[in-house]
């Protein structure tokens, strides 16, 4: 059985169109200027800080254009992917949100102890020292919960999934290659999803998700150090296979993946002639 059945596939298709074809638009009617003479460069001012006097002298205005094309597209690339994620997991799943607010009326104190346990996390892993188990933290920021001291507060999931026998699962699906403060941020992200629902693991799972590995195809082959030390990395990251699965079966990925291959290939020479020939 597919994961991605016929409808969802042409609106997944549709999606990822839409995305392309906006991006092309935005970047195509950028104007590079190539330099005329070493003068006429340096007097250039950029507000963002985007003069690069030796790539511009060496580098055709075209590629140049491809190559800002690209960034911006790996920039967004997560948002479409949310996307995706979202219109697959509604085939499998009972409920499915993007962006969706958890608000409830917690404690101040559990909702502080949150950030105390991401920073003795970032200690140990400094220090070298035993790290606590994602449990661990869970169990701790919940019992720092006190009755006198209830304010409303809410955090928002990047992906919100209730499963067919009621299970509540949530995302922060971000970058596979995440510095030390993206890692602990998240690490204090889901702690408070779990204290704003009041409850441990298994009721609720909360995770960091990696759409993809840029290491391989396995957990094992993932290498990025920040994230390995910097993060409960088994208890709370999925990545690449184990992400989609959870989305929508063991197949979600690969067939995904073929729509992505089909629409590049499809919009290929589209790119290419808006992109570098300005048509």
């Amino acid at each position: 059985m597919k994961a991605i059945n016929t409808e969802i596939r042409v609106q997944i298709k549709g999606y990822i169109e839409g995305f392309i074809e906006g991006l092309i638009d935005e970047y195509k009617g950028r104007e590079i200027t190539k330099p005329n003479n070493p003068s006429e460069y340096l007097s250039r001012t950029s507000s963002k800080g985007e003069l690069k006097p030796f790539q511009a002298a060496l580098i055709p205005p075209e590629l140049i254009r491809i190559n800002q094309f690209e960034r911006g597209l790996s920039t967004r690339l997560g948002n479409s992917l949310e996307e995706c994620a979202r219109l697959i997991a509604l085939k499998h799943h009972k409920t499915v949100h993007r962006g969706y607010d958890i608000r409830a009326e917690v404690s101040l104190a559990a909702f502080a102890e949150a950030e105390r346990q991401k920073e003795n996390y970032e200690s140990a892993a400094k220090m070298g020292q035993a790290k606590p188990s994602f449990e661990e933290m869970i169990t701790a920021v919940i019992n720092a919960r006190c009755s006198d001291d209830l304010e409303t507060k809410y955090v928002r999931a990047d992906l919100y999934i209730q499963t067919n026998d009621g299970r509540e699962l949530l995302f922060e699906i971000k970058s596979p290659k995440p510095n030390k403060g993206q890692c602990l941020e998240v690490i204090q992200r889901l702690l408070r999803f779990h204290l704003l629902r009041g409850v441990n693991r298994p009721q609720i799972n909360a995770y960091y998700a990696m759409p993809y590995n840029p290491y391989g195809s396995t957990k094992a082959d993932y290498r990025w150090s920040p994230a390995l030390n910097y993060l409960p990395f088994e208890e709370a990251v999925v990545i690449g296979y184990d992400f989609w699965e959870i989305i929508g079966g063991k197949t979600a990925y690969e067939e995904l993946l073929e729509i992505y291959l089909e629409v590049g290939r499809e919009k290929s020479k589209y790119m290419l002639d808006s992109l570098a020939l300005s048509f």
